[in-house]
């Protein structure tokens, strides 16, 4: 069997990376660009970063904003029709993974427009032809959605999110430029950073990982276990850093990764804990890591004993199954010394049977490395209820 690996076409990496977006758009041909971002973005001028370059190289270009933390299938549906109105030929993404995710599926259902239902997209969508060209700029350093070829979108009808994969929907061009990420508040950069050590860890023992992916997945821990705590200092104190640097790095790499192997039972719970209870994706992760590690730990101790090198634990002197048991103990303390819950608010235990079969049956945890059962599922749910 091939192992498939899909990235970028190009990437500008550090700080003024943005500079590139302008010539990106121009060399290509591009008239008029769709600026997919969200409200917040625009209100404290994040998003004036990059149309600011573009008014200067004189790009025309119109915006759609009216995205939700968790996009539902409704701000896809107006965004087509919001891009089909500006005359847009070209994307650019500013903002988050819902930003993001939603500019992927904007993009692909304007060049497949068969798919306008946009339920249709789940799973391995079928689409024939890449999306529109797409520029993604991240402002948080956890989603790597920019490298990805997966986006989520929720059904609200369903109280539900479904996971979308698609190799045609990756940005074409992505911008990490961590200037753009010095906004985020210190409890979005704790939420992120530990969804990109989710990311990281998730897919460095995911069913699917080998060689490449390690290369990525474990480079990355490194990166996020040893920035992440420097990055949320910064964002209490407003004081730049390498903190952040650090994490808009270890996150793409992160992405690099795991979007070409998937992830396991942590993503799924995650997901469904956002669909039901709105719970931010990040925190959700970072709740569930420590869990989904110790219920996977039987299958994957040394890959976890791995994990806790990459982290920075002095392993000399333990066995394969202490030093498993050591990574877990660090995302612990990383998660609280960067005030993580441990508790999901509204949780209860009637609704952990839609739970469980929300988990099982969303498209991340076939990658889980460990079979569970619906039981198993509400157990692992019953370890974060208050």
């Amino acid at each position: 069997m091939a192992n498939r690996f899909v990235l970028n076409n190009i990437s500008y990496h550090g700080k003024g990376a943005i500079n590139e977006i302008a010539g990106e758009i121009a060399r290509r041909g591009f008239k008029k660009a769709f600026i997919c971002t969200d409200a917040d973005l625009v209100k404290f001028g994040v998003t004036a970063k990059v149309t600011d370059l573009l008014d200067a190289a004189g790009i025309p270009w119109s915006l759609y904003s009216e995205i939700k933390p968790n996009p539902t299938i409704k701000n896809v549906q107006d965004g087509v029709e919001a891009f089909k109105a500006a005359g847009a030929d070209v994307i650019v993404t500013i903002g988050g993974g819902s930003s993001m995710d939603t500019a992927k599926a904007i993009g692909i259902i304007a060049e497949n427009p068969e798919f306008a239902d946009v339920v249709s997209l789940e799973g391995v969508a079928p689409t024939q032809n890449h999306a529109t060209f797409t520029i993604a700029v991240p402002t948080t350093a956890g989603t790597a959605a920019e490298v990805t070829i997966n986006y989520v979108i929720t059904d609200p009808e369903k109280v539900r999110k479904f996971v979308c994969v698609d190799v045609n929907d990756i940005p074409d061009v992505a911008i990490i430029d961590p200037d753009m990420m010095a906004s985020m508040p210190a409890g979005l950069t704790a939420a992120t950073g530990m969804d990109a050590l989710t990311h990281a860890i998730e897919g460095y023992t995911t069913r699917g990982a080998w060689e490449l992916s390690d290369m990525f997945h474990f480079k990355a821990i490194q990166l996020i276990s040893g920035s992440l705590r420097a990055a949320y200092a910064e964002a209490k104190s407003g004081e730049p850093g390498s903190g952040r640097e650090g994490m808009a790095l270890g996150q793409y790499v992160a992405g690099m990764g795991f979007s070409n192997v998937g992830l396991g039972i942590d993503h799924a719970m995650a997901h469904t804990l956002s669909a039901h209870y709105d719970t931010p994706h990040g925190v959700a992760c970072a709740m569930l890591l420590p869990i989904a590690m110790e219920y996977n730990k039987p299958v994957v101790t040394k890959r976890l004993a791995e994990v806790a090198v990459a982290m920075g634990v002095d392993t000399a002197g333990m066995t394969e199954d202490e030093a498993a048991d050591a990574a877990i103990a660090a995302v612990r303390q990383l998660s609280e010394d960067v005030n993580i819950p441990k508790t999901c608010d509204g949780l209860v235990e009637e609704d952990l049977d839609a739970l469980a079969a929300d988990t099982l049956a969303d498209a991340c945890y076939p990658g889980n490395p460990r079979e569970a059962d619906h039981e198993t599922v509400k157990e692992l749910f019953r370890k974060i209820m208050a």
